[in-house]
């Protein structure tokens, strides 16, 4: 186990220098100049100040020296400055992140927990009207696009029902503390994370409903049903602890995803996370904050495949770390 953390560590690194690089090409790469952007903004766009600004930000220097800048800014954590709000990338960043993790991974407990439930519930009643149900409504939520589904949400439990705040993550100007804050930002919380979490529930439950099937027509459920062992016990013992790996597989590449999933998601429902914050970093050209959440969303996925990889020996100890 320590072998196989130390390998994936070193693994990690590697990837994460390498994401920094092309990260960097690809935002350089990217039409528009950042100094026409920041003199728009401050009411100068005359060729001096322009030059000015270029040198200030280092945008004058040819891109292998601005990359070898770059590169060695981040090795010592440090992110750089956001020309648009003056201040640190890291701290604009770590202001948002609680709110898109507490976002994310509500919808991606929910959507496997549910997407789970769902698809063994399809496959034990294989053929039958609860079946055919469980499908359609899966397939309904994965076809439908995710703002589509959020608006109808908001115009169902916030307009016509009144039941669930429609944006924000809190009431603005409320100033309410300790318990009754908390359940504040739980109700705010309710709508974005069910919009993000139906999508994905979809491809669990018909990846569980597949995988369950196919567990159970296997020689060893049968020989456990033989011996008289109880259909819920075998169901649980038997059947899903096998076929929830490939379900794990899937959780584990797609828990990234629910990170920039999350970007439409904040948008719409006027969440404070970093997927608005990069939104708005890419509307103004900010090279420096958009750098950073891209560095931060793509270490936040590669530690989610290596927790994935670490469940399967929860979930089947005879799988072995190669």
């Amino acid at each position: 186990m320590l072998r196989f953390l130390a390998q994936r560590l070193l693994k990690l690194v590697l990837l994460t220098f390498a994401l920094v690089v092309v990260n960097f090409l690809l935002i350089h790469a990217a039409p528009g100049d950042p100094a026409s952007v920041m003199a728009g903004q401050s009411g100068a766009a005359d060729e001096r100040y322009l030059a000015q600004l270029r040198e200030q930000f280092g945008l004058d220097r040819p891109l292998a020296e601005q990359l070898w800048i770059y590169v060695s800014r981040v090795a010592t954590l440090d992110l750089g400055v956001s020309h648009r709000m003056q201040r640190p990338v890291a701290d604009l960043i770590l202001e948002r992140l609680p709110a898109t993790l507490l976002l994310s991974v509500t919808a991606f407990a929910f959507a496997v927990a549910a997407g789970i439930a769902m698809g063994a519930a399809a496959a034990t009643r294989a053929g039958t009207v609860w079946d055919s149900l469980i499908t359609a409504l899966s397939m309904v939520f994965y076809c439908t696009p995710l703002f589509w589904t959020g608006l109808l949400l908001v115009l169902l439990f916030s307009v016509t029902l009144n039941w669930l705040p429609s944006f924000g993550m809190s009431t603005v100007g409320a100033d309410y503390t300790g318990l009754r804050a908390a359940l504040d930002v739980a109700e705010h919380l309710v709508l974005p994370a069910l919009t993000l979490g139906l999508f994905y529930l979809a491809v669990y439950a018909r990846l569980t409903r597949s995988s369950v099937l196919e567990v159970a027509d296997q020689d060893f459920v049968k020989t456990a049903r033989a011996k008289g062992v109880g259909e819920g016990r075998i169901l649980r013992r038997h059947v899903l602890r096998n076929a929830l790996l490939p379900v794990v597989t899937l959780a584990g590449i797609q828990a990234g995803h629910l990170i920039g999933g999350s970007i439409l998601v904040e948008t719409v429902f006027a969440w404070p996370g970093i997927g608005s914050l990069a939104f708005d970093a890419l509307l103004q050209r900010d090279y420096e904050l958009l750098l950073g959440v891209f560095l931060c969303t793509s270490v936040i996925v590669m530690l989610f495949n290596l927790l994935t990889d670490l469940l399967y020996l929860v979930i089947d100890p005879r799988v072995q770390m190669a």
